[in-house]
C-alpha cells in the first residue's frame, strides 16, 4: 500500500507545479530563506572575511566607532565587533540547531503514539506533558545550570527535558484527527500494524506542520540562549555569544551604544528570518 499524504500540493505533476516554482511564488519563504542563508554564509566564511581573532584583545584600540578598519567598531577590550558578532552567530545557531534535534524527534514520536492509540496511552503521555509544563522553563534552566555548570551542556540538558512538549502537543492533536479518517481505516483493514501505519502513513502527514512549529520554536530557543548568556549562565566567556555581548556593552550604552545594539539587531534579524521561513512553509503547504 502506498503512503497516503494529505498535502498534494507538494507533489509535482509537471513544470508548472514544481516545488521551486511554488517557493518562488511564496514571498515570505523566499525572503526568510535568503536572510537566513546570508547569515549562514557569513558564519561559515568569517575566517576568510575578517583578519581578526574574535578573542584577541587590543587595549590600544578599545571602543573605536565603526570605520573602514573595523566595520562595526571595537568593544571595551579592543576586539573587532563584526568578527565577534559573526563568530557568535556560529556559536548560538549551532547550539540552537543541535538542541532541537532530540526534542523534535521525541515530540513527534510521542505525539503520534498518543494521537494514534488514544485511551490509556494518550492519558499517560498527556500526564507527563502536563507535569513538565507545570515547571517554568527558565527555572529548570537555572537549576540545571547550577547543577551542571554554565555553558552549552546545561542548555542541551534543559531542552531535552522540556523542548519536546510543544511538538508532542501539536502532533498529538493532528494524529488524533487523522486516526478516524478513511485512509487510516483502509490501512488497518489491509492488516498493517500500528507502528507501520504510524511511520509510513501518519508521519508524512504530521511532519509538515511539525516543521512549521520547529521554525517558531527555534526563535524561542534562540531567545533563551541569548537570555542565558545575558544573565551569565549561558555560554562561558571568552567564546563569542550574542547574549554576553549585549550584557558587556550595557555599561557603555551612553558612549558606545553599538556594543549592545549590534548583537541585539542580529537576534532580531535571525528571529525575523526564521519566522518568515515558518510562515512561508505554512503558506506553501496550504496552497492548492
Amino acid at each position: 500500500m502506498k503512503t497516503t499524504t494529505i498535502y498534494p500540493e507538494l507533489q509535482t505533476d509537471g513544470p508548472k507545479t514544481t516545488l521551486l516554482r511554488r517557493i518562488l511564488n511564496t514571498p515570505s519563504l523566499l525572503a526568510g530563506s535568503i536572510m537566513f542563508a546570508v547569515l549562514i554564509l557569513l558564519a561559515v566564511f568569517i575566517p576568510y572575511l575578517s583578519p581578526y581573532d574574535p578573542t584577541e584583545q587590543n587595549l590600544s584600540a578599545f571602543l573605536q566607532p565603526p570605520s573602514a578598519e573595523h566595520w562595526l567598531g571595537t568593544d571595551q577590550l579592543g576586539r573587532d565587533l563584526f568578527t565577534r558578532l559573526i563568530y557568535a552567530a556560529r556559536t548560538d545557531l549551532t547550539i540552537m540547531v543541535l538542541a532541537e534535534i532530540i526534542p523534535f524527534c521525541t515530540g513527534i514520536f510521542l505525539g503520534m503514539v498518543a494521537g494514534y492509540y488514544g485511551k490509556w496511552v494518550d492519558n499517560v503521555i498527556t500526564l507527563i506533558t502536563d507535569t513538565f509544563i507545570a515547571f517554568p522553563f527558565y527555572l529548570i534552566v537555572i537549576i540545571v545550570a547550577f547543577a551542571s555548570g554554565a555553558g552549552q551542556r546545561g542548555i542541551y540538558i534543559t531542552f531535552i527535558l522540556v523542548g519536546w512538549i510543544v511538538f508532542a502537543r501539536v502532533v498529538r492533536g493532528l494524529s488524533a484527527s487523522f486516526r478516524e479518517q478513511e485512509w487510516i481505516a483502509s490501512a488497518r483493514t489491509l492488516g498493517l500494524s500500528g507502528p507501520r501505519i504510524i511511520l509510513r502513513h501518519l508521519l508524512p502527514n504530521v511532519l509538515p506542520q511539525a516543521v512549521v512549529v520547529l521554525m517558531t520554536d527555534m526563535v524561542g530557543l534562540l531567545v533563551a540562549i541569548v537570555t542565558l548568556g545575558y544573565l551569565g549562565i549561558g555560554i562561558a566567556p571568552p567564546t563569542p555569544d550574542w547574549g554576553t555581548m549585549i550584557a558587556d556593552g550595557q555599561s557603555f550604552i551612553s558612549t558606545a551604544w553599538w556594543l549592545s545594539a549590534v548583537p541585539g539587531f542580529a537576534v532580531v534579524y535571525t528571529g525575523i528570518a526564521l519566522s518568515l521561513v515558518g510562515d512561508g512553509l505554512a503558506d506553501l503547504w496550504r496552497k492548492k
